[in-house]
């Protein structure tokens, strides 16, 4: 799957994702967002229906503490690193991330024009390879081109941004639904093929087999509209009962659109709450 990569932000591999979503422009600012008492109160809000909409998911909501707002990359650098961190473990990729900040001149530098100047050698140089060097400039030229923009990636709904997103190479569903849920906090996304919240939904409802993302749809359907933060308690479901948080996103093994052409992707295991820099 040459894509993948959602939860803490050098949280450790047992820790899982401590975001909210909301959909805020202001959280494509590089600074952590405190939890003023609007966002305060969306919270409270998403737990009071989720809570009623839901009985086994309450008993959930009341064993942990409400998710934390934290935004730390505007949204080109947090795809950028998403890429970077793809099918590597969370310590190589650090290292890998590391340097390439240097490259780029440090986190402000991560933008479109300063990769696309980076050359494949120079990425392979610190540990970059060229499939994922492809993946970062195809990206950079979507932005440059004005095809993506920072600003018009907030403003998407739903539906377009995963749309859009999914045209970019390396990039595919379950990035998507992870940048949606811990970059931008839209707090509606449901990422079915994310292994750690299937496994989660089939603990909470004891079924007997895992559900397939085809069938999340219709077990989740009364989370709406708050579908991120049932999704965000199914980690912490699984981390309480002591299942792996290392997920694979099934749908991302074949994901026709992370490459953009239909290749089948090797299966990637990913910890949600390990890669993500929002989260901790």
């Amino acid at each position: 799957m040459g894509e993948q990569t959602p939860p803490s932000t050098a949280a450790s591999s047992s820790s899982s994702p401590k975001e909210l979503p909301t959909h805020d422009p202001s959280a494509v600012t590089t600074t952590t967002i405190s939890l003023r008492p609007r966002k305060t109160r969306k919270i409270a809000a998403a737990l009071r229906h989720l809570r009623a909409a839901d009985p086994h998911l309450a008993r959930v909501i009341d064993a942990h503490e409400p998710p934390l707002f934290q935004c730390l990359h505007p949204p080109f650098h947090a795809l950028a690193r998403s890429i970077l961190y793809q099918q590597l473990a969370f310590k190589a990729a650090t290292s890998v991330y590391t340097r390439f900040l240097s490259l780029c001149g440090g986190e402000a530098g991560v933008v479109p024009e300063a990769v696309l100047a980076l050359n494949p050698h120079q990425l392979r140089q610190i540990g970059v390879s060229g499939r994922k060097a492809s993946y970062l400039h195809d990206l950079a030229r979507k932005y440059h081109s004005g095809i993506l923009s920072d600003a018009a990636i907030v403003a998407m709904d739903d539906k377009s941004l995963f749309t859009m997103l999914t045209m970019v190479k390396g990039i595919g569903a379950w990035s998507v639904h992870m940048f949606m849920i811990f970059s931008l906090h839209r707090p509606d996304v449901l990422p079915v093929g994310d292994l750690g919240v299937r496994k989660g939904v089939q603990m909470l409802y004891s079924l007997e087999d895992v559900p397939r993302p085809s069938q999340m749809e219709q077990l989740c359907e009364r989370w709406r509209p708050y579908r991120s933060v049932g999704s965000w308690y199914m980690w912490r479901l699984g981390e309480a009962r002591g299942a792996p948080t290392m997920a694979t996103s099934s749908t991302e093994g074949i994901d026709i659109f992370a490459m953009g052409g239909g290749t089948v992707q090797q299966a990637q295991l990913i910890d949600p709450i390990q890669m993500l820099p929002s989260l901790g």
